[in-house]
C-alpha cells in the first residue's frame, strides 16, 4: 500500500534509523510545537504565554546558578530554535553537510558529533558568561537556543576530514569545505563583538569539537565508541601512492584501499574518483550503517 506523504516523511525521520534525519525531525517538530502555543495565546485562546514557558524550559541559561536548576538544557537548548530563518538556516547547513559526512563515516559518528559539539559549544558559551567579566553582567538576562553549536561540528568535521571536497554554491560556485569553514569562523570570532556573542562562541565551541574529533579519529581513537558497538580500530591515514581504477569487490572494504580513495578526494575532489572508486566508498559507508 503506497504511503501518504506525511507517512513518507514519517518513516524518513523515524523509521529510516538515519541521526540526520531524526535530528532535523525533532527540531522542526519543537518549533512547531512552540510556534503552535504562540498562536494559541496571539489569538486569545489562552492567556498564558505558554511558548514562553516552554522556552524557559529547554534554552541553556547562561548564569550558572540558574543552569544547576535545568541541567538537561544543555542538550535540549540544541534542538530548540526561535525565528522561521534560525532554523531554515541551520537544518539546510545540517543537511547538506551531514549528507557529505554520512558518505564516509558511520551513523554512530554523527550521532556522537552533533551531540557532543552542542555540549561542547553550550560548555564554551556557560564559562564566557560566568568567566568574562563584560559578559558575565548579562548572564542573568541571556539564553542560547539553536542547533548551530552541533552544526558546526559537523560542518568542521566534514571540513577537517575532507578539506578539498568541492561543493556548488549560490553566487559563488565551486567552494572547497575547508574555505567555507574558513569563512564561518571569520564570521563567528567576529560576531564574538556583536548582539549574538553567546550564539558566536557556541558555535566555535562546536568547530573546535569538530576538528578535534576528527583529529583524534585520524590517528586511530573513535571517541563515539562510548555509544557503543565498538570495534577494532583503524587509522585513517594519508597514503601517497596511486589510486588503482579497479577493484575486486569484497564484502569489506580495505580499510588501505579506502584511505586512498580519500587520499584522492583531498587531492582532486570527489568527482575525479572512477565509478568503480565510488562504489568501493558506498560500500564502505553502507558497511558502518547499523551501528
Amino acid at each position: 500500500m503506497k504511503r501518504s506523504m506525511i507517512g513518507d516523511l514519517w518513516h524518513k525521520a523515524f523509521r529510516s534509523g538515519s541521526p540526520l534525519y531524526l535530528f532535523i525531525a525533532i527540531n522542526i517538530l519543537v518549533f512547531l510545537v512552540i510556534n503552535a502555543l504562540s498562536l494559541v495565546t496571539a489569538l486569545g485562546i489562552i492567556n498564558v504565554p505558554l511558548a514562553g514557558y516552554l522556552m524557559s524550559w529547554l534554552q541553556l541559561p547562561a548564569a550558572l546558578t540558574d543552569w544547576l536548576y535545568k541541567p538537561w538544557t544543555l542538550v535540549s537548548y540544541m534542538f530548540t530554535q526561535q525565528g522561521l530563518f534560525h532554523i531554515l538556516f541551520n537544518m539546510l547547513w545540517l543537511f547538506w553537510l551531514g549528507i557529505i559526512f554520512l558518505d564516509f563515516l558511520k551513523k554512530r559518528q554523527f550521532t556522537f558529533v552533533y551531540l557532543a559539539g552542542g555540549i561542547m559549544g553550550g560548555v564554551l558559551y556557560l564559562l564566557a558568561y560566568n568567566l568574562i567579566p563584560v559578559l558575565k553582567a548579562e548572564a542573568f538576562r541571556t539564553a542560547l537556543v539553536g542547533s548551530s553549536a552541533g552544526v558546526s561540528a559537523i560542518v568542521f568535521a566534514t571540513a577537517t576530514l575532507l578539506p578539498d571536497y568541492t561543493i556548488r554554491m549560490l553566487f559563488f560556485g565551486n567552494v572547497k569545505l575547508k574555505y567555507l569553514a574558513l569563512a564561518f569562523i571569520v564570521i563567528d570570532v567576529i560576531g564574538i563583538a556583536g548582539f549574538n556573542a553567546g550564539g558566536s562562541i557556541a558555535h566555535i565551541g562546536g568547530a573546535i569539537f569538530g576538528v578535534v574529533y576528527i583529529k583524534r579519529l585520524q590517528s586511530g581513537q573513535d571517541w563515539s565508541g562510548i555509544l557503543g558497538n565498538r570495534r577494532k580500530k583503524h587509522k585513517l591515514r594519508v597514503v601517497h601512492n596511486e589510486v588503482p581504477q579497479q577493484y575486486d569487490e569484497p564484502l569489506v572494504p580495505n580499510q588501505e584501499v579506502i584511505d586512498r580513495i580519500l587520499d584522492k578526494i583531498s587531492q582532486s575532489g570527489y568527482e575525479s574518483l572512477s565509478k568503480a572508486e565510488k562504489e568501493v566508498l558506498f560500500k564502505a559507508s553502507k558497511q558502518g550503517q547499523p551501528e
